[in-house]
């Protein structure tokens, strides 16, 4: 494993020309840049790689195909390959031969950063350390993790503090690891208390870390479901408060309110708000209607593309 590890760092991850310097280059903006990127997520197309009617490598060339250059990967579809040099040079390979970007990892199932035990946190960062090795070899600039705790989702100040407490202690522990290879740790609203924007927001300024950073979802602002009704948070609010510190947004076409009740994204309210916040990276489409998966992401590709020249310009 220290071979492996200094291998991915002297080789600049064999990826030279990207090198060390990933994360300033892909915050950098000018004025003759577009006014955001727009990236596409893997699990838009979850249904089709689970039938095994699509194969993850291809991921990059059918993305290219339908005129998005930059992919979001997640790690349930190469599960089993993230130490496999050999999967993860092929990976790379694919993309690079189709001049497209890989952006992040989103990571599952790797255990609760915010374990009840020392020892349990202790273990969901090591589960997750061959994550950021593998986001650093392929060019991504982040992985994005859970903020699930051991501390079961209640309206209690009490519990909301105490989940922050145990989360940002194994944040931070990945942090530190992940600060060697220049890759960010990304939360996203995914439930439970990290669907709330402040408590999320808390979360990542007690973590005290410059790598802990957030990926705001415009849909995931579904706290619980509680006898059947909708607990959620406004999600043009939380995304604002989560945007000081996101280095990445991820878009489906439905945002929820404060009464529980779901509604189709304002696409023009909701990017003034991730640009107010000197956002100008990637905006992943994270959305597939089954059936027809690459339909709905051409739909939600143009329509963010009318946004962004509307946008453009008013500047």
């Amino acid at each position: 494993m220290n071979k492996r590890r200094d291998f991915l760092k002297s080789a600049g991850l064999a990826t030279a020309a990207i090198g060390l310097g990933v994360p300033q280059m892909a915050f950098s903006y000018k004025k003759a840049d577009p006014l955001f990127k727009i990236s596409l997520a893997e699990w838009s197309l979850n249904k089709q790689l689970f039938s095994g009617k699509m194969d993850h490598l291809d991921f990059p060339i059918l993305a290219k195909k339908n005129n998005i250059d930059a992919v979001e990967y997640v790690n349930q579809f190469f599960k089993d390959k993230a130490t496999d040099m050999a999967y993860l040079k092929e990976m790379k390979t694919r993309a690079d031969g189709e001049g497209v970007r890989s952006v992040l990892i989103m990571c599952d199932g790797e255990g609760m950063l915010g374990a009840a035990t020392p020892e349990g946190r202790k273990q969901t960062v090591e589960n997750h350390k061959k994550w950021v090795e593998a986001a650093k070899f392929l060019g991504c600039h982040s992985i994005r993790v859970n903020a699930y705790s051991a501390v079961p989702w209640s309206t209690s100040k009490k519990d909301e503090q105490t989940a922050i407490d145990i989360t940002s202690s194994g944040l931070r522990q990945l942090c530190e690891f992940a600060e060697d290879f220049d890759i960010n740790v990304l939360i996203e609203n995914h439930g439970g208390f990290s669907s709330n924007g402040k408590w999320l927001a808390k979360l990542i300024k007690e973590t005290e870390h410059p790598r802990a950073g957030t990926l705001p979802d415009f849909g995931n602002f579904r706290i619980a479901q509680v006898e059947g009704k909708n607990i959620s948070y406004d999600s043009y609010r939380g995304v604002d408060e989560l945007m000081p510190k996101a280095k990445g947004v991820s878009l489906k076409p439905t945002v929820w309110d404060d009464a529980g009740i779901e509604h189709p994204l304002d696409y023009t309210r909701m990017m003034k708000i991730v640009l107010a916040h000197g956002f100008h990276e990637y905006v992943g489409i994270e959305h597939g209607a089954e059936g027809r998966e690459w339909e709905s992401i051409f739909e939600i590709r143009r329509d963010l593309e009318d946004v962004r020249r509307t946008l453009e310009a008013e500047r």
